[in-house]
């Protein structure tokens, strides 16, 4: 996959921001220098920037007195939490029209900041985003500098966010219960103040999922519903990795008549030894990306840390077989309530890992 290239003329006229559409109204690109990106979006297309994962993030700089996005959806079904200056100020779900929307409008004199972040998952359709309008004395400001510390996250609907904002504990699937800004991986990573990357999907395991893809068949993607899409490692280098994998796996090994146990292993149950061998094989793919990365094998806080529960066991043993002083274990204990976890699960959840990183992780 070719990246877009931007000779140092391009780069200029960016900066210099290409046109006015009305008094001082000023048109960014989204390949602008000036925005900045977070997590794993595809600006290799002529005319937008495409997001995918979940907690993706777009941030820009500027003064005005309001400014707008364009965008499309490919589904209508992804919703994103925009702040401006630290503020929420509104949920966002954009439509598969291509059209501008008004983000914020009656902003006083001086900086502000716009962030756009992706509550969603990737099986909600990929989100094409064209660039801001800034009206009002317009005008673009330098990106933030780049946060010094990066984390990236492997997990399920546990690191998903899934149905956290289903304040009616019925843990419904709508898309617009699902929030990664409240998971416990976007929590750590902001504790931190770290560059933050999301590579996750609720149902999804190493063994089996719900669906016919694991997850060491889709982290090394760009776009995770392409297989002919690989991501580039060297674009992000994390300081550490969280791998929070194994809870699909946990329910469908027992699951014998369930159509993906089937097609993973035939009519038989797979073996501890199987188990185990395939988690250490994908943090051994991990490692290999990442050779410096500290990597945390975490497991929780759903009921695969279940007293009695075997599968902390699995990830014991897998990381003893790598024998690596790099690679620890962590397991978040059973929450002993239903469904998947709500804001203060999540929140219990990331004060547990900080509580362990600080402990163990040399930053």
């Amino acid at each position: 996959m070719k990246l877009l290239k931007r000779s140092p003329l391009f780069l200029s006229m960016l900066l210099l921001l290409a046109a006015c559409t009305k008094q001082g109204d000023l048109v960014v690109a989204y390949s602008n220098p000036q925005i900045a990106y977070e997590g794993r979006i595809d600006t290799s297309n002529s005319t937008a920037a495409r997001l995918f994962w979940s907690g993706t993030t777009i941030r820009i700089n500027f003064e005005g007195e309001a400014i707008a996005a364009t965008l499309a959806d490919q589904r209508g079904d992804n919703y994103y939490n925009v702040f401006v200056d630290g503020d929420s100020l509104t949920i966002l779900r954009p439509d598969t029209t291509q059209r501008e929307y008004l983000l914020a409008s009656d902003l006083g004199a001086g900086k502000h900041r716009l962030e756009i972040f992706k509550r969603t998952e990737w099986d909600r359709g990929t989100t094409s985003f064209y660039g801001f309008r800034i009206s009002g004395k317009a005008k673009l400001l330098q990106r933030d500098p780049a946060k010094k510390r990066k984390i990236e996250f492997y997990g399920n609907s546990i690191t998903a966010g899934y149905a956290v904002d289903d304040f009616s504990g019925k843990d419904r699937s709508d898309s617009i219960f699902t929030n990664n800004y409240r998971s416990y991986a976007r929590l750590t990573a902001d504790h931190y103040n770290a560059q933050y990357s999301c590579i996750c999907k609720s149902g999804i395991g190493i063994t089996v999922s719900w669906f016919p893809t694991i997850m060491p068949e889709i982290y090394d993607r760009l776009d995770p519903t392409d297989p002919n899409s690989p991501w580039d490692f060297s674009r992000y280098t994390p300081d550490v990795v969280v791998i929070n994998l194994f809870q699909n796996d946990s329910w469908l090994v027992n699951m014998p008549q369930h159509e993906q146990f089937k097609a993973r292993f035939g009519s038989q149950a797979p073996t501890p030894e199987f188990i185990t061998g395939a988690y250490a094989n994908f943090v051994r793919s991990i490692r290999t990306r990442y050779p410096e990365a500290q990597i945390v094998c975490m497991l929780g806080s759903m009921d695969a840390t279940r007293e009695g529960s075997p599968w902390p066991g699995y990830v014991e043993q897998a990381v003893a077989q790598l024998d690596d002083p790099r690679i620890f274990t962590h397991f978040v204990p059973f929450k002993n309530t239903g469904g998947h976890p709500n804001i203060a699960e999540q929140q219990a959840m990331a004060q547990s890992l900080i509580g362990f990183m600080d402990e163990h992780i040399d930053w």
